[in-house]
């Protein structure tokens, strides 16, 4: 049977064979003639049927150019370009696998300037003086628990868990007006300086040693009550006029470890200063502690029931008692000021604001008094470090009325005693080695001078932060940079650049003294209890501490630059916690590269948003 090939010839649908059957290899045959007979048929075929047949008609030559949709480029440039990425590709991971596999040394980081060096030798001090039973890591050899008895012994009394806080000075009393003012300088330096804390590795070791004394000051009054009638103010005795033999903290020369004699603990019912003090340490103390809640709300309500006191019962706590000999209170008007301030800042409430800025308050504190030691911030005078505290507020959050007016004048007020820092001017007296003379040629000078060292800096600080360039003197204009400068200068002096040669930070440098007025120093841990006469020997020793007391701050030079390095004087070489503190505060200011300045918001956490009242209208105008 034969069909119609479309394309020209016959098409044989079932080829005959002999026995009637086709084999395969007779279909591949025919199949084959078919093909020879279509191709040689008469009938041309069309291209695209000869396409169908025998495929492309000739091999297409490769594309020289490729399509890139944005541009053309050459196929050879395009492999190069690929190849080249590719084999970049692998270098450049070749390398990097190399450098994290093959050890490298570590880049030291760069060395710590003097001030961050003197931080850590300062915070030292403060392990030396712990009372009490010590923490594991107290890092000072040779103290132990010591006086773990404070308190027991005293019949009548309410407070018999005294244990704890700090010795204040070269003995073992603990005078807790001095103390307190230690508490609010050190807390007041990590608000503001919490990054550089961190920075130095320091922010966890002074928080423990602020969170020592908090500890210590909620067990001084009934802390758990909203009102107090009582308040400890001192344990251990220095009594030893009239010639007194009565063994005490200063008759004795005693490792405190050793202490065998009767220590008697003073109970104040009217001290205005000391309780104001001590409530503004323990508000400042609450915003170091903002993130443990239950620790810092604990502080804050103890803050409250002190100042409540304070307002209530009023009186100097030195009068008529010891303390007048060796922490004597000249007033309680700047605690109302200093403890105010800090109480709002801690709570938020406007109460403690409007307080702070009374008018007749600063009067009396004597913001508006010509004094010769106006501007001189201390454990006894709080009116410079207010008026500063206060400025702050104004600087960055400006409440207006009513409390502009007041907040105006302590922010001109503190003007006015930054002038007076300055060399330009002569309200201080400066020794030809220009140590600032801020108590007037007396004995231990730099328990001072650090105090303004700390508040210059800090100042310039807040005006930095303010975009404030600087400030003026009168008609004279003065940068911030002046200020920090004057800050360098004292502490660089206290740190050696003076004419002794001296560091007067205990293992700061090569040269600092080495018979420093300190019991615990002084005597060795030889496992040989000396007695109260005994310990006496070590006192007159012409032989240096067997002890080094590090960071300890000693009490400093004369008004001439003069320094006696003897142990038996205690105006030129006994150290005290407010004068650490100061120090610590101060050097906290002044270290670093300049890349970290204060924080300017964690001291209003508790502060509420602002809307100010208007001003009350004018009095109707009559002719």
């Amino acid at each position: 049977m034969y069909g119609r090939d479309p394309w020209g010839g016959p098409l044989e649908i079932n080829a005959p064979t002999t026995d009637g059957v086709a084999t395969d290899d007779d279909r591949s045959r025919n199949l084959a003639d078919y093909d020879r007979a279509a191709l040689s048929s008469s009938r041309q075929l069309d291209e695209t049927q000869q396409s169908w047949l025998l495929g492309p008609s000739e091999t297409k030559k490769k594309k020289k150019y490729v399509d890139l949709g944005c541009i053309v480029i050459s196929r050879k440039v395009f492999v190069w370009a690929v190849g080249t990425v590719l084999a970049v590709g692998l270098l450049v991971g070749l390398v990097m696998l190399i450098v994290k596999t093959v050890p490298h040394k570590k880049r030291p980081p760069p060395p710590e300037d003097n001030y961050t060096i003197g931080l850590h030798r300062a915070l030292m001090f403060f392990n030396a003086q712990k009372s009490g039973k010590l923490p594991k890591h107290n890092n000072v050899s040779w103290r132990g628990n010591s006086c773990l008895n404070d308190g027991q012994g005293n019949s009548g009394s309410i407070f018999k868990d005294l244990k704890g806080g700090y010795y204040d000075a070269g003995d073992a009393i603990k005078f807790h007006f001095p103390k307190a003012f230690t508490i609010t300088m050190l807390s007041w330096s990590v608000i503001e300086y919490s990054a550089k804390y961190e920075a130095a590795g320091e922010l966890d070791h002074v928080k423990d040693i602020i969170k020592w004394g908090t500890d210590y000051f909620l067990k001084t009054f009934n802390s758990s009550s909203d009102t107090i009638d009582q308040l400890v103010m001192q344990v251990g005795s220095g009594q030893t006029s009239a010639g007194s033999t009565t063994p005490n903290d200063h008759y004795c020369w005693m490792r405190p470890e050793d202490i065998d004699y009767p220590r008697p603990v003073a109970i104040c019912h009217a001290c205005s200063d000391l309780a104001g003090e001590m409530a503004a340490a323990l508000a400042a103390a609450s915003i170091v502690f903002k993130d443990n809640k239950a620790y810092s709300q604990k502080l804050v309500h103890g803050a409250r029931a002190l100042f409540k006191f304070a307002r209530t019962q009023r009186g100097r706590y030195s009068q008529g008692n010891e303390a007048s000999i060796f922490y004597n209170s000249t007033m309680y008007w700047d605690e109302f000021i200093w403890g105010g301030a800090w109480l709002y800042y801690a709570t938020g409430n406007s109460t403690y604001l409007s307080l702070a800025t009374t008018p007749g308050l600063a009067k009396h504190a004597g913001a508006f008094w010509s004094s010769p030691d106006y501007g001189v911030f201390s454990w006894d005078n709080k009116l410079t470090g207010a008026q500063v505290l206060l400025s702050r507020l104004r600087f960055f959050l400006s409440p207006g009325y009513p409390y502009e007016e007041m907040l105006s004048t302590f922010h001109n007020q503190t003007h006015i005693v930054m002038c007076s820092y300055l060399p330009v001017f002569t309200s201080f007296n400066r020794t030809k080695g220009g140590l600032i003379q801020l108590n007037h040629g007396r004995p231990q000078p730099l328990q001072y001078v650090v105090n303004a060292a700390f508040l210059a800096a800090l100042y310039s600080d807040y005006l930095e932060a303010a975009d404030t360039p600087g400030w003026y003197c009168g008609p004279n204009f003065f940068s911030t940079s002046v200020l920090r400068q004057f800050a360098k200068t004292q502490i660089d002096y206290i740190l050696g650049k003076n004419p002794e040669k001296m560091s007067y930070l205990v293992g700061f440098g090569n040269h600092y003294p080495r018979h420093v007025h300190h019991r615990a120093a002084s005597i060795p841990k030889n496992k040989i209890k000396y007695n109260c006469k005994g310990g006496w020997k070590w006192r007159d020793s012409k032989k240096p501490n067997p002890n080094t007391i590090i960071g300890a701050m000693v009490a400093g030079p004369d008004q001439h630059d003069g320094f006696h390095d003897v142990r038996t004087n205690y105006n030129y070489t006994e150290p005290t916690l407010a004068g650490n503190a100061g120090l610590v505060a101060a050097l906290i200011a002044l270290s670093g590269d300049g890349s970290l300045g204060i924080d300017k918001n964690t001291i209003f956490s508790a502060v509420p948003p602002m809307f100010p009242t208007p001003p009350p209208p004018p009095a109707p105008w009559k002719p």
